[in-house]
């Protein structure tokens, strides 16, 4: 069968959400815009806590990389632990540490507390090496984690293989605080957790201004607007439109995945205990299984408009390299998203003015950020004390990114992955 185009995820967990488009006039204590995994979370912490609120959503809930990325409920952030507290300071930076060491527990909480059907696996994540330098680099990574009290591990030797599945691995860091979901699966749940707290929710409703009238801020839509006493613009990659200047403080990167078809049980050797991966290549690639026993990989860069030829032999190289006692693998679908980089691989929380908040930057931790931003802002938004943050705001201006990031960088992921599909690079 050919390779479709289609989100794994999606086919998993079906929109069956009644979140018909806005039309009118409709109010709210806060509006939010943006229906993925932080707008989500907000809207739920918010009307926990007796606040009316109306999500609006370009397309449908999950749309963006909060259903498309990996599922790997990651703890930390994509940087080391002391180079975070180098670039923010101490007090800043260990704050983050800790609310992003706990990141995963808020969501595996949340799962729990409203019955959220995503296939939640709470058994750790393995960020594995491919090389000595690899190597070294999780060792850091480790002592780190380890001098802050976190329950993490360097696995190596026959640990290492026994945990991963191969031998073409030299170490793997195993950090017990993390695990993996499916990440549409997540996101509906928090879509319905929030509905049955009163929220309302309009799908297929993209924001085309947004306008302080008086004391209230105006959010319209293509037939319909919220006035609302505040707002969240929750949009992150996928923000759209030339209403926010928020796309001048990310440059978009993009994230492909190749699923197989469910494999029996010649295939149990790979992650017998359930972890999600990644290894410690520049251009890395993850791997994990799925409740249906199928392979999935990943890597950096678009593979949207790539023919199916080339996708199905990347697959296959990092297939074989990692697993070649599996033996032909058949690919069945795969999918892009997009993600929302900074050079320092550190999100931005904004305030441009009184009532409106915006926040970006993820840097491929969508799942446990979006979370735990979501329900900091909730917070925020309720009492106005900035304590309850991650981390302080940045200016609407804070140093814009350059766009001419994005081509040169997907320039070089496609040359890597030609080279590795040529076997010129491993």
């Amino acid at each position: 069968m050919p390779l479709r185009q289609q989100c794994l995820w999606e086919t998993l967990s079906p929109n069956t959400l009644n979140a018909p488009p806005l039309k009118g006039e409709s109010r709210a204590d806060v509006c939010i815009i943006g229906a993925g995994i932080t707008g989500l979370s907000a809207a739920l912490h918010l009307a926990e806590q007796g606040r009316r609120v109306v999500v609006v959503e370009a397309y449908e809930v999950g749309h963006g990389g909060s259903g498309r990325n990996v599922g790997l409920v990651n703890a930390g952030m994509w940087i080391p632990p002391d180079e975070a507290v180098a670039t923010l300071g101490p007090a800043v930076g260990e704050k983050l540490l800790k609310v992003m060491g706990n990141a995963p527990y808020e969501v595996f909480s949340l799962i729990e507390r409203h019955g959220i059907d995503c296939q939640a696996q709470h058994q750790g994540t393995l960020h594995m090496a491919h090389n000595g330098k690899g190597l070294a680099d999780l060792q850091r990574r480790a002592e780190q984690w380890q001098r802050r009290g976190a329950p993490v591990e360097l696995l190596t030797g026959t640990a290492c293989i026994e945990a991963c599945g191969t031998a073409h691995v030299s170490g793997a860091l195993l950090d017990r605080r993390a695990g993996t979901i499916n990440p549409m699966g997540y996101s509906l749940g928090l879509a319905r957790a929030a509905l049955a707290q009163g929220v309302q929710l309009h799908q297929q409703s993209p924001v085309t201004r947004l306008e302080r009238q008086g004391s209230q801020w105006c959010v319209v839509t293509r037939q319909g607007a919220v006035l609302a006493e505040q707002v969240l613009i929750a949009s992150n990659a996928y923000t759209e439109g030339e209403w926010t200047t928020l796309r001048n403080q990310f440059f978009p990167g993009y994230y492909y995945q190749v699923a197989s078809r469910p494999l029996g049980p010649e295939a149990d050797f790979i992650l017998p205990g359930a972890q999600g991966s990644w290894d410690t290549r520049t251009v890395l690639s993850s791997i994990r299984r799925d409740a249906a026993g199928r392979l999935l990989l990943g890597s950096l860069g678009n593979m949207a408009s790539r023919p199916g030829w080339f996708i199905e032999a990347w697959a296959d190289r990092i297939q074989q390299h990692y697993f070649p006692a599996l033996g032909k693998v058949e690919w069945e679908c795969t999918w892009t998203g997009c993600i929302a980089f900074t050079p320092d691989h550190l999100m931005r929380l904004f305030e441009p003015a009184p009532g409106l908040l915006a926040m970006t930057g993820y840097n491929g931790r969508g799942v446990t950020t979006g979370t735990v931003v979501g329900k900091a802002f909730a917070h925020y938004l309720c009492s106005g004390d900035s304590e309850v943050l991650p981390m302080p705001f940045v200016p609407w201006d804070h140093n814009p990114v350059g766009q001419w990031r994005s081509p040169l960088y997907e320039a070089g992921f496609s040359l890597y992955h030609a080279g590795q599909c040529l076997r010129i690079v491993v």
